[in-house]
């Protein structure tokens, strides 16, 4: 049995555990087997082909056919402790950031840390997220020991269930430490799962020359180091004017085409001008790899997110889901536009339907 799901991921405050909410709450509305096509035949009618390769005919009874989305929520963040969603299955209950906290005597976010002077805030602040760091690093070692637990509790669900996977807003959990991959690909393994990566980056990133660079090389770092059908989403979207005008169009921020544009402003900017040449060499090899592009996201708004669900599910197959053809006509549907599957995505789905039903030509 083939299972489809997101692997959620991102810096922290990017969105994510606001994305799964929104994301879940999407799919759970539009359904899995909504229309996919409509092929009108002068002599036969109007023809409603569904995604699980079910022909009804105008005016055909249409409700017995169409099964919704059952999406299952799975929090891997234990340093997310107020979830805004009902979680299928919870980190918390194998492992608690706290407890790990206690029991190395590090104290919640390293609030026992106390320095004599406010010169010293600075260092304060690096070691209390070094520590929050290690204590989630730590979780997901653990989680990795245990994987037989999370094995356990997602086995109900791989049947009839689309998962999303919420993980820990630290990046280097993701391009530098191996701990989240072996839990990842051990799930894909066992359980012969089709995962997409979402990767959000805040919008307003944009605004800053560095730190768009920056967020550049965390998302290239990051889809080398995981291997998988990989989405660089810049999320927020809708807030990223707030941020003051952009130096280029939103377009050259999401196709990343030619960075050498960047450089006049990273020289502008008296933090990076001294970074020149390594900023220029940074660049070259984002250029050079040409694997990194955004799409946009705001989560408040359904066309947003039904132009991403449409990205994600032809990124990890679940497009061909229940869809039977031959390899050459897969590929067929691969290689095209990737509106060809646009009434699969209705979103009202009731009216939508009465809408293909009452069509006459």
């Amino acid at each position: 049995m083939v299972a489809y799901g997101q692997v959620v991921i991102g810096p922290p405050g990017s969105g994510k555990t606001t994305f799964c909410n929104g994301m879940s709450q999407f799919l759970n509305l539009i359904g899995s087997f909504a229309v996919l096509q409509i092929v009108f035949k002068a002599q036969k009618g109007l023809v409603i082909v569904l995604a699980n390769g079910t022909n009804c005919r105008m005016g055909s009874h249409l409700s017995g056919s169409l099964h919704y989305r059952k999406v299952a929520v799975i929090n891997l963040d234990p340093a997310n402790d107020a979830l805004p969603y009902e979680c299928a299955v919870n980190i918390e209950d194998l492992i608690k950031l706290s407890d790990v906290m206690v029991e190395h005597s590090l104290g919640p976010n390293g609030d026992k840390i106390v320095l004599p002077t406010r010169s010293f805030t600075n260092i304060c602040q690096v070691a209390r997220n070094g520590i929050h760091h290690a204590c989630l690093v730590y979780c997901m070692d653990y989680l990795e020991k245990n994987i037989d637990w999370l094995e356990s509790k997602l086995e109900p669900l791989i049947k009839d269930h689309y998962l999303l996977f919420d993980f820990p807003g630290q990046v280097e959990l993701f391009f530098l430490h191996s701990n989240a991959k072996k839990v990842i690909m051990k799930l894909i393994k066992k359980f012969d799962l089709r995962l997409t990566v979402v990767h959000l980056v805040d919008a307003h990133l944009c605004s800053d020359p560095g730190k768009y660079v920056s967020a550049l090389l965390l998302s290239l770092s990051t889809m080398l180091h995981l291997e998988l059908p990989h989405i660089n989403v810049l999320s927020k979207i809708d807030l990223i004017e707030s941020y003051g005008k952009l130096a280029f169009n939103l377009d050259f921020y999401t196709d990343v085409q030619d960075l050498s544009y960047l450089q006049y402003h990273l020289d502008q900017d008296p933090r990076s001008s001294k970074y020149r040449k390594l900023s220029k060499e940074l660049c070259e090899v984002i250029e050079d790899y040409s694997l990194v592009n955004f799409t946009t996201l705001d989560i408040q708004d359904k066309v947003s997110v039904g132009n991403l669900v449409k990205l994600i599910d032809k990124s990890n197959g679940y497009i061909f889901a229940g869809i039977e053809g031959s390899a050459v006509e897969f590929s067929k549907i691969a290689a095209g536009p990737l509106d060809w599957d646009y009434y699969r995505y209705p979103f009202l789905m009731g009216a939508s339907l009465e809408i293909c039903l009452s069509l006459s030509f």
